[in-house]
């Protein structure tokens, strides 16, 4: 049993390490060795509690008081008061912005109330560089069990559990497994993806840096089921922490006798290296990342032959994401019954998704399958920033769509999503409000895949290169309405024709935004205006008579667009005006508006 009557968590993931979370830990240290409680407290680095709007985050147990957007200098106050004391220390608790109540336990706040955690179940609780941690809460049991049963016996549980594939095709995992063990071969492997590429998605990251030792134990899982020894974590290396907690965690493993040879007493034998990514988003794609193992560029391959089939350096490969891989140690420990009764018919489980934007409660969510848009968004993400109106979410990052208010009540699920224009993907939600323009996001998505695509294939190559060109062309007030016909037809194509899946899904953010904000587009053409008032190239600052002549417009200005005498209304040089909005920012009178 624990000597420690206290505990208390600090988040350490990314986000909160930026916002000197680190020194919070320290401190915290210091002044309860000061207090004479070391022996009593224990302070703990975890991983990702999820509220990243309000972090850094203190938790402390067992009361679990949760502290929110705590600084170092804090940590004396916590110690002195809550913990020496047993006061909270009020001005550090959450405020419900419903109610303007502090609420000091995190089962009371909405953020938390309709998540169920199950890939993230462990991280915010323990220690991720400590596998006696994980162990401590059933940590290596599923390898344990597995190990007991036939390699078939183990991948019809999974099988029968419906875990389908969390990076973004849905594939069911349990199939991808037995097509694997069916593929007989003198050498084969295990992958785990965890190169995540879309803009704003944060999930891998997390569960890699918080918990650790869950994918480690599933990758063996996996490697006994299909008849490996070998698996291979492909991580980009602009994840330096998640990276140094994979290998504190592989390295323990393997002192514990649970990576290596005769694992647990068995003649199971298997060990996992880690390759590094250099970021490129098409080596998500399972058969790109391969090739970039293998040290060749990171382009994908025609399939058939699946991976599963001929994979790395040509031999069987089983390839899942680190969210697929989180769920496989729960699925043996509470059964496939128990996780096939979370979801929806065709969507098992639960999905972490990263939740950004213009939504209050920014952070890393998992939900069961089948909860609405509407939920998420206006429930657990606390609604629009600032009292916006809600315009769009973007779901399944670059290769998703734009979803509208008509879609809100939209259950979430693989199939109801892409039936609505958009995809699960791996988890990237974006919100945006009434001030977001959409042809301008379709621009920024487009960037995105044209800069990221290998190559290889043409119709991508090529295409995105056109689509954005197109799109330039019409958030700078040049475009045609035969430029709209053509970015519909140019789409179309490139769906059909793209080698890979990447490729394929491309133009999913500019059918969707088309479909349901071509109002939007045909401002942008025939009335030369941005409704969202977005685009600069389309906008017009002018000084209204609310004016008074304080010239404080005139000196912000950088290029001198702006004159008038003191006490005089000033006029802008439409000429000169670089659009900046640095006036319109420093009017204290609400005398320039953006037309």
């Amino acid at each position: 049993m624990s000597q420690y009557t206290m505990h208390i968590l600090v988040c350490g993931g990314t986000g909160c390490i930026s916002s000197r979370s680190h020194e919070i830990v320290e401190n915290l240290k210091l002044h309860i060795e000061e207090a004479g409680m070391s022996d009593t407290v224990q302070v703990l680095t975890t991983g990702c509690f999820g509220f990243c709007e309000k972090g850094p985050i203190v938790k402390i147990l067992p009361d679990n008081t949760f502290y929110v957007q705590v600084k170092p200098e804090d940590a004396k106050e916590i110690v002195l008061e809550h913990v020496v004391k047993g006061r909270k220390v009020e001005r550090l608790l959450y405020i419900d912005p419903a109610t303007d109540d502090s609420v000091s336990d995190s089962k009371h706040m909405d953020f938390y109330k309709k998540q169920m955690r199950v890939a993230l179940r462990n991280c915010g609780f323990i220690d991720p560089e400590n596998i006696d941690e994980y162990i401590a809460r059933d940590g290596y049991a599923a390898l344990g069990q597995t190990l007991a049963m036939t390699q078939q016996e183990v991948i019809d549980e999974v099988k029968k559990a419906g875990l389908r594939g969390r990076g973004g095709g849905g594939f069911p995992t349990g199939l991808k497994w037995e097509f694997a063990y069916k593929n007989k071969s003198d050498q084969k492997y295990v992958v785990c993806n965890a190169d995540e590429g879309d803009p704003g998605a944060f999930m891998d990251r997390s569960i890699l840096e918080g918990d650790p030792n869950s994918i480690v134990e599933a990758m063996a899982i996996c490697g006994y089921a299909i008849g490996a020894n070998k698996g291979l974590v492909y991580i980009r290396a602009e994840y330096p922490l998640a990276v140094k907690r994979l290998e504190i965690a592989i390295n323990q493993a393997r002192t514990y006798g649970l990576l290596g040879e005769n694992i647990l007493g068995t003649d199971f034998n298997f060990d996992i290296e880690i390759k590094f990514g250099a970021g490129a988003f098409v080596c998500g794609e399972e058969t790109a990342l391969i090739h970039s193992m293998e040290g060749l560029r990171g382009e994908p391959t025609t399939k058939p032959p699946f991976p599963a089939e001929s994979g790395y350096w040509n031999k069987p490969t089983n390839v899942n994401n680190v969210e697929t891989l989180a769920n496989i140690p729960v699925i043996f420990l509470k059964g496939a019954d128990w996780f096939s009764q979370i979801g929806t018919e065709k969507s098992k489980g639960t999905k972490v998704f990263a939740l950004a934007g213009k939504i209050n409660n920014v952070g890393l969510i998992e939900v069961p399958m089948g909860i609405t848009l509407r939920e998420v968004i206006y429930d657990i993400g606390g609604g629009i920033k600032d009292g916006k109106k809600f315009k769009s979410v973007q779901t399944g990052g670059p290769s998703g769509g734009c979803l509208t208010e008509k879609d809100l009540d939209t259950p979430i699920d693989f199939d109801n999503l892409i039936a609505k224009g958009s995809m699960m993907g791996s988890g990237g939600m974006i919100v945006m409000d009434e001030t977001d323009c959409m042809p301008a996001v379709a621009k920024f998505y487009l960037e995105f895949t044209e800069e990221e695509s290998c190559g290889k294939c043409t119709p991508c190559r090529v295409g995105t290169k056109r689509l954005c060109e197109i799109l330039t062309k019409i958030v700078e007030g040049k475009g045609t309405m035969e430029d709209l016909d053509i970015l519909k037809e140019l789409s179309a194509v490139i769906k059909d024709t793209a080698l890979c899946g990447l490729g394929q899904t491309a133009p999913n953010p500019v059918l969707s935004t088309l479909e349901a904000f071509e109002d939007e587009y045909i401002a942008h053409v025939r009335d030369h205006r941005c409704p969202a008032g977005k685009c600069s190239a389309l906008l017009e600052y002018n000084i209204t008579d609310k004016c008074i002549g304080c010239t404080a417009c005139s000196r912000i200005c950088p290029v001198n667009a702006i004159s008038g005498s003191p006490k005089q209304k000033h006029t802008i040089d439409h000429a000169k005006c670089i659009k900046c909005g640095a006036c319109m920012t420093k009017c204290r009178f609400g005398a320039i508006v953006k037309e």
